[in-house]
């Protein structure tokens, strides 16, 4: 009997998250509005990015937005990076090309080339995104944009990924369902943590008035989740999610590539702030607690009361996270939402444990 009760616990506490979450998944509509439109830096940072660069500054130069420039950031590329930054630049007066040697004080950082890029900006709006990212619309600068104002100094935007055939690509885009569900909750809460660099905007006073990447610039990773767990309030950050403001990317196509690239984002989690640490440690232990217990449970004499708890707490989980999937077009990944949480909690397991002793990896 005590066991039941500590499972209704579990699976209470779970709930709780997810009416958290219920921020984001009910979240109206913004009505659109017609801002002023300021000028704009779209800021890119790429390292042996030739090919993707080739497919995705035209579609970054056909933005519907009357002023911004593009800052090409080359992090001393290998490859005909800083090549195809050239070509575009030659016939496009609105590229800028920041050309970074490593040194050795900021070898192979990231943080130190985004420093050089944003220093190279004359504009004091910012808006970020990937190399090998594409944005949803022409309207992807411009409505990311429209949410800056004077108290707004930090927009949070989802950055997806591709939908192909295949399990890894559905758990990808699971976790990154998740992950996005959770820091716009966070925010509209008032407690920001996150953010992806996929698809993030900020201005440039708030960059400096949080001395840039500073505190954390011998990280590998946190360009993004990092300086936004630092610089992120209640009042100054925004998030945008708009369907024509998304990115997309390719996702890994194999296990390995994606756990390697999920150690190094965990390696970061460690420096959020300490309440953002004990709210994400404690969703992620109880989810894990609530899967280990509910087999157990339905092996007991209170296996109905046990049966009762997990179906309450289940279709908790569909309505919360099926309503949100929706709203970021991700609605092929409810049919099986406690199959794919299942999954990603032993997998993330894995890779916590792995990951446990090993040094930060560069960026690329």
């Amino acid at each position: 009997m005590v066991l039941l009760y500590v499972f209704g616990a579990v699976a209470l506490i779970n709930c709780a998250y997810y009416l958290l979450f219920s921020k984001f998944s009910f979240l109206k509509p913004l009505e659109k509005v017609v801002s002023e439109k300021y000028p704009v830096s779209l800021i890119v940072c790429a390292k042996n990015e030739a090919e993707n660069l080739k497919k995705n500054i035209p579609l970054w130069q056909e933005q519907n937005y009357p002023h911004y420039d593009i800052i090409l950031i080359n992090d001393a590329s290998m490859d005909e990076t800083l090549d195809v930054m050239e070509a575009f630049a030659k016939d496009d007066p609105r590229i800028q090309i920041v050309n970074v040697k490593n040194n050795e004080a900021f070898w192979a950082s990231k943080k130190y080339a985004l420093t050089l890029g944003i220093k190279r900006s004359k504009n004091t709006r910012l808006v970020f995104t990937d190399a090998d990212c594409y944005p949803a619309s022409n309207n992807w600068l411009s409505v990311m944009a429209s949410h800056f104002s004077n108290k707004k100094q930090l927009v949070l935007g989802y950055g997806a990924y591709e939908k192909k055939p295949g399990f890894l690509n559905r758990l990808i885009r699971f976790e990154t369902l998740m992950t996005a569900i959770q820091y716009f909750s966070y925010a509209k809460a008032g407690t920001p943590y996150m953010g992806v660099g996929r698809n993030l905007a900020y201005t440039s006073n708030l960059y400096y008035e949080n001395n840039g990447f500073m505190s954390h610039i011998k990280v590998a990773s946190g360009d993004d989740d990092l300086f936004v767990n630092e610089a992120g309030t209640s009042t100054n950050t925004e998030i945008c999610v708009d369907p024509d403001a998304f990115t997309y990317s390719l996702p890994k196509k194999k296990k390995k590539n994606w756990h390697i690239q999920k150690k190094r984002h965990y390696t970061t989690a460690k420096l959020y702030k300490p309440k953002h640490r004990f709210l994400l440690g404690a969703y992620y232990l109880f989810k894990l607690l609530f899967w280990l217990m509910a087999p157990i449970i339905l092996f007991t004499d209170f296996w109905i009361f046990g049966l009762g708890i997990l179906s309450i707490r289940i279709l908790f989980q569909y309505i919360v996270v099926g309503y949100a999937a929706k709203k970021l077009h991700e609605q092929d990944l409810i049919s099986l939402i406690p199959f794919y949480e299942l999954f990603l909690i032993f997998t993330q397991l894995s890779i916590f444990i792995s990951n446990s002793g090993e040094k930060s990896a560069r960026w690329k």
